[in-house]
């Protein structure tokens, strides 16, 4: 068997455009060898390699005109937003362009045409359109809460966070757009300093149970302890706290013993705890805390100041 033709090593198995390659000297034979695959037309990459965002990103970057940005679901994925799984299942490569250039098309690609070009940022050197216009663009792909969670992520979790002002004035913007209504709406209500999905899944069953709405992630007036204490979701008038625990917090033996040792001391200046696990029925979360509510003095029709 004879052996294949090395490539130049000037061409990166990561993606590489089958036009380097023929100026570098390789042949159309060679191009179609089974150790390539073709993702996109015109690009290359090894085969057998990760076929993951990123490497299919990359891929495409070296046939991407400049003013092209990648958007929508890509774009969550490359900025590191919470999208639900569904949507992470999304394969095509969204790549937006802004009119009067003709959208993308081709094996792999959904092309998109927007009127203005938003502010993109330069991640790990892609062209990425920007996160909250991302927010935007996904309204109409996602469902209310998972859109209210990317909501939160931005305002809590991106660095540096963005303002409630900042994604009204986004949302003001994308009047006539589709998916408009379920963006207004997910706008009402994305709160500050929320850091993960499930601590907003979990605000919003306590919310639309019709227990009292907690705030999110503010430290606790503690007398007596060393280090400043801060918890997911607090009522501060009736010194009742939710904790979401997280896999990692079972799993790192240090984290646990921090974790047990901060919420030891929280109850021994008379708080409330209401743990709550992945497994945690939502049934006995809203009744736990509604029993911890009461206990302090509140009542359906008192809100907390």
């Amino acid at each position: 068997m004879r052996k294949r033709t090395e490539l130049p090593r000037i061409l990166s198995l990561d993606g590489f455009t089958v036009a380097d390659a023929r100026r570098e000297g390789v042949t159309a034979k060679r191009l179609h060898a089974t150790d390539l695959e073709a993702p996109f037309h015109g690009v290359r990459i090894a085969a057998g390699g990760p076929a993951g965002v990123w490497e299919l990103t990359r891929a495409y970057s070296s046939i991407m005109p400049t003013t092209h940005f990648f958007s929508h679901v890509t774009a969550a994925l490359l900025l590191g937003m919470p999208l639900p799984r569904y949507a992470r299942q999304d394969l095509p490569l969204h790549v937006s362009v802004v009119a009067p250039d003709r959208a993308p098309q081709g094996t792999g690609v959904a092309g998109h045409t927007v009127a203005g070009r938003p502010e993109v940022w330069r991640v790990r050197g892609l062209t990425v359109q920007n996160p909250v216009s991302t927010w935007c663009e996904l309204a109409p792909l996602v469902g209310l809460d998972d859109l209210i969670a990317l909501g939160d992520h931005l305002l809590g979790v991106m660095d540096p966070p963005y303002t409630p002002d900042d994604l009204a004035r986004a949302v003001a913007a994308r009047t006539g757009h589709r998916g408009i209504r379920r963006l207004r709406a997910a706008a009402e209500w994305v709160r500050p300093r929320v850091e993960s999905r499930q601590e907003t899944r979990l605000r919003l069953l306590i919310v639309r149970a019709g227990l009292p709405e907690p705030e999110t992630n503010v430290y606790l007036p503690l007398r007596y302890q060393r280090r400043r204490v801060r918890g997911d979701l607090v009522y501060l008038r009736y010194r009742t706290l939710v904790e979401y625990d997280g896999g990692q917090h079972r799993t790192d033996d240090a984290q646990f013993a921090r974790d047990v040792d901060r919420l030891d001391g929280v109850m021994a200046e008379d708080w409330r705890v209401i743990r709550v696990l992945k497994e945690t029925p939502d049934a006995e979360v809203l009744a736990r805390l509604e029993q911890a509510l009461r206990s302090r003095g509140w009542r359906p029709g008192i809100r907390p100041d």
